[in-house]
């Protein structure tokens, strides 16, 4: 059998035992049936399940076509070898959000003002703040609810920048933001991403957190343009 047929199906038999490990109850069933039950609840089985069935296909394929033990008929090409060995990675690795999108968050409280949020969009062209009070979490100021809260105080420009962030937040959109577990893996982020929209509600940010309580320090977040950018 020529090299890119035998990687191949070690690398397929590798991902085969690794969706029954994911299987609680039907440890049985076939490769495909294991991809089409998991799409449901595993976001990586999910990403990829095109994919995966495709490659279930070409299996059939080499084993029920091989001329003798040594030489298989439908040999893999060697970008299909590369993306079966990627999505093995995903799934027996995967990257955790903690690892992918930890970075300093600027927080500010309540009672901070306006021109101290404004100097750091300046510097450093962040435009997504998580806004306390104490050490209680009250929402996240955008680009959006700055806009907002722009337009409705135009007439008041002398006094802006003495303005509170409390007051800012009450033009932000409920429910621009969630909080997610810092172990949870990157297609998890994305589905979220995605659930919401199908809701008609469009994420800002994902606040990361140890276990993804709003309690918790915060150890990274993850925006929209991060998401766009997972598969790039």
């Amino acid at each position: 059998m020529n090299k890119n047929s035998e990687v191949f199906l070690a690398t397929f038999n590798r991902i085969e035992k690794e969706l029954k490990s994911l299987l609680i109850h039907k440890k049985e069933v076939g490769f495909s049936k294991a991809v089409k039950i998991l799409r449901n609840s595993n976001a990586i089985v999910k990403q990829y399940s095109d994919d995966l069935l495709e490659f279930a296909e070409l299996r059939n394929a080499i084993i029920h076509n091989k001329t003798d033990a040594t030489f298989a008929i439908a040999e893999p090409h060697d970008s299909i070898v590369e993306s079966i060995m990627k999505i093995e990675k995903e799934l027996t690795q995967p990257r955790r959000v903690i690892n992918v999108f930890s970075r300093k968050v600027y927080t500010f409280q309540q009672d901070d003002t306006m021109e101290s949020l404004l100097n750091v969009i300046r510097e450093k062209q962040f435009t997504k703040f998580p806004i306390y009070r104490g050490n209680e979490f009250q929402g996240l100021i955008t680009q959006k609810g700055i806009t907002n809260w722009l337009a409705h105080h135009v007439n008041d420009s002398n006094k802006m920048m003495e303005s509170f962030l409390e007051d800012v937040l009450k033009y932000e959109k409920d429910g621009n933001y969630k909080f997610i577990s810092g172990d949870s893996s990157v297609y998890e982020a994305v589905e979220v991403f995605k659930e919401q929209l199908g809701k008609g509600i469009r994420l800002e940010a994902l606040l990361i957190t140890s276990h993804g309580k709003t309690t918790e320090k915060l150890a990274g977040i993850i925006t929209n343009w991060d998401i766009m950018k997972v598969n790039a």
